[in-house]
């Protein structure tokens, strides 16, 4: 027993000492969880710290984000290429130990964690990943796919509300490779929880169909290695392992107190510390002997080649199956998709039909799901509005060997299990649900941008053109608010073609997430040529056009291209010159060229006239300070859409008159 302390002990004076040298960190978790690592790291985990991108690995999740130096202090011991000079540069500028996990930055960390309860909701996507692949593609005999997700997660995580919704659909779901560690201390940063938290864990969790485990001694070796050996034989239902842990354990004046939840301990308490754990070493100095009882590079290293020594076996005995599941681990595109998508996207062409571009994204996925195995769908309980289900639709609720999730009403949740799935790999998560409830997911949306990945948020109902619901249901900032985030593509598409070329891109993007928003009410197709059709992919394009220069420009996407376009005839009848930009996503028109850019909307055209059912701040960017913007500068009103479009005056008259007094203008 004293052995494993010492070894825990590592982690709790590597944290220690990196978080007094950066003079800020949260000491509190790491010093409280250490016996818990210790004893899941060392005897449970199945990782390569020489492969930490092992499909087959188990994954390891530090939700309560915070504590990231007990997650660094451990891949350091175990043999990841996390340096001690990383460590004793904790929260500095541009080293691989920043305050909180950064997945993509630090090899071995599987998720960005911070904001609390997402890491447990990604986890969620994990074990729904890890089922459903060894569901496709495991057989009697071959299991390749076939590991635990491990989650650290402390009482902010549990108070929080995403929390609530994952935890209940991972009970719901059976998820029993799922086992989640919750360290049970007491404390937050104002203090003793009591006095704001009194909920009875243990009975919340055991109501949404969990296993729990109680009153776990978090600083007993034996208890917990038993609460871990009782979880992986629970085959029905997740694990909570509930812990009752000391916060910092082991400093003799801060212990089990909130002042050392997010603060360094002190020079003089860690001497004291050093004392009372009889740790008789330097700062940042770990005896050789600690080192080699914590590697994991040989015992990873032959987990990994009789992992490699199976699939051999498995390739031999089913080739086409293990191409498959190859080619989606490493995240390659069927070699067909983009021929019969593009194929696909001709015919639209050549087949107008006025449709919402909700209903063009069902006729889209109606085709490219046939082709892309990897698409896992879902809705937030509302997929016959927002018309995510196509005829190949499975629901895992149901069948362990489907594709889609029936999410219930968790935006959030969704979200950020959306995010673990796309983390995972082998598949491409979409998720949906109205364009307004993006404000319940906001946050979770923010991560998949700030990790690169290719999470496809689906949002309908795009605008006051969804009508009698009113303005509770009727986004007006939230176009905005995605198209100012860094890193993630907005589509808004004006018919079924720049809807399903959304989508193809959508797809194809492989760093980092796309929102696609569709419209309940029906579009007008509009007519293009090849050309035309190749130009919505760089994001904006000219639809329309004049003879020579334009004497204004107007920019409009989704639902008010049509508005701009019938503008257009009208002014182009008087003897005016214009031209219409179709603008379905603002951010990849922004990586273009600037030569391209410069030929959609020439400098030396000023008067121009941005035209969208959102809120009009945004676009004096492509209209300049003295352009005209035709939008919303309120929330909508409860009516029939067409009322509503005349109300704020978003109609064709009313963007004639806008041009006619900005063509009369001197500016």
């Amino acid at each position: 027993m004293k052995a494993r302390k010492t070894l825990a002990n590592a982690i709790r004076f590597l944290s220690i000492d990196a978080i007094q040298q950066a003079k800020s960190g949260h000491p509190g978790a790491p010093m409280g969880m250490a016996d818990i690592a210790e004893v899941l790291w060392r005897e449970y985990m199945n990782h390569n710290p020489a492969n930490p991108i092992w499909i087959n690995r188990d994954r390891f999740v530090l939700s309560n984000g915070h504590g990231s130096m007990l997650l660094y202090s451990i891949l350091h011991l175990t043999g990841y290429d996390l340096s001690l000079d990383e460590l004793k540069n904790f929260r500095q500028l541009n080293f691989k130990t920043p305050g909180h996990p950064e997945y993509n930055h630090t090899l071995g960390v599987e998720t960005t964690t911070g904001p609390l309860g997402q890491g447990i909701a990604n986890a969620v996507g994990f074990a729904i990943a890890e089922r459903t692949l060894a569901a496709q593609f495991n057989r009697p005999g071959h299991s390749i796919i076939d590991h635990h997700t491990y989650v650290f997660m402390g009482d902010g995580c549990m108070m929080e509300g995403i929390s609530h919704e994952v935890c209940s659909l991972a009970g719901t779901l059976q998820l029993n490779k799922l086992i989640v560690f919750y360290d049970d201390n007491g404390i937050s940063i104002d203090g003793h929880v009591q006095g704001w938290f009194t909920d009875d864990t243990a009975t919340r969790f055991e109501a949404y169909g969990w296993h729990v485990i109680r009153n776990i001694d978090g600083h007993n070796t034996d208890q917990i290695h038993e609460a871990v050996t009782t979880a992986h034989n629970e085959i029905n239902k997740p694990t909570l392992i509930i812990c009752k842990t000391i916060i910092g354990f082991g400093s003799p004046n801060k212990s089990g107190t909130e002042s050392i939840h997010g603060a360094p301990l002190g020079d003089s308490e860690i001497i004291a510390t050093r004392e009372a754990l009889g740790w008789k070493f330097s700062p940042f100095e770990i005896p050789q002997e600690i080192y080699q009882a914590w590697s994991a590079r040989e015992t990873g290293k032959e987990k990994e080649k009789k992992w490699n020594e199976k699939f051999a076996v498995y390739t031999k005995t089913f080739p086409d199956l293990s191409k498959e599941f190859t080619r989606r681990i490493l995240r390659k595109l069927p070699s067909n998709f983009d021929k019969q998508s593009k194929k696909f996207i001709q015919y639209l062409q050549e087949n107008p039909t006025n449709i919402s571009s909700r209903q063009a994204s069902q006729n889209t996925l109606e085709v490219f799901g046939k082709i892309l195995p990897e698409l896992m769908g879902g809705s937030a309980d509302l997929s016959p509005s927002n018309l995510t289900m196509w005829s190949g639709s499975k629901p895992i609720n149901q069948n362990k060997i489907g594709n889609y999730i029936h999410y219930g009403v968790r935006e959030f949740g969704m979200s950020a299990i959306m995010n673990g799935l796309a983390l995972y790999g082998g598949f491409i998560p979409y998720g949906a649900t109205f364009l307004i409830f993006l404000e319940y997911a906001r946050n979770a949306v923010r991560m998949a941008a700030i990790m690169n990945i290719r999470s496809i948020f689906v949002y309908t109902h795009d605008s006051i053109g969804l009508g009698e619901d009113g303005p509770t249901h009727q986004p007006v900032e939230q176009l905005a608010s995605l198209r100012t985030t860094p890193n993630i593509h907005t589509w808004r598409p004006c018919d079924q073609v720049e809807s399903a070329i959304a989508w193809k891109s959508a797809i194809e993007r492989k760093d980092g997430p796309t929102a696609l928003i569709f419209s309940r009410q029906n579009l007008e197709q509009q007519p293009r040529t090849t050309q035309q059709i190749t130009d919505i992919y760089k994001g904006a394009y000219i639809l329309k056009d004049c003879e020579n220069e334009p004497e204004l420009i107007y920019i409009a996407t989704g639902s008010e291209v049509t508005l701009a376009i019938k503008s257009a005839e009208k002014l182009s009848a008087e003897g005016y010159k214009v031209r219409v930009i179709s603008m379905p996503s603002t951010e990849v028109f922004d990586t273009q060229d600037e030569i391209y850019r410069e030929t959609v909307l020439p400098s030396q055209v000023t008067k121009r006239i941005a035209i969208e059912a959102s809120i009009t701040d945004y676009w004096f960017k492509y209209t300049g300070l003295h352009g005209v913007i035709i939008g919303m500068n309120s929330f909508g009103k409860s009516a029939p859409a067409e009322d509503l479009f005349i109300e704020f005056g978003i109609t064709v008259e009313n963007i004639v008159l806008a041009a006619k007094l900005l063509l009369k203008s001197s500016n």
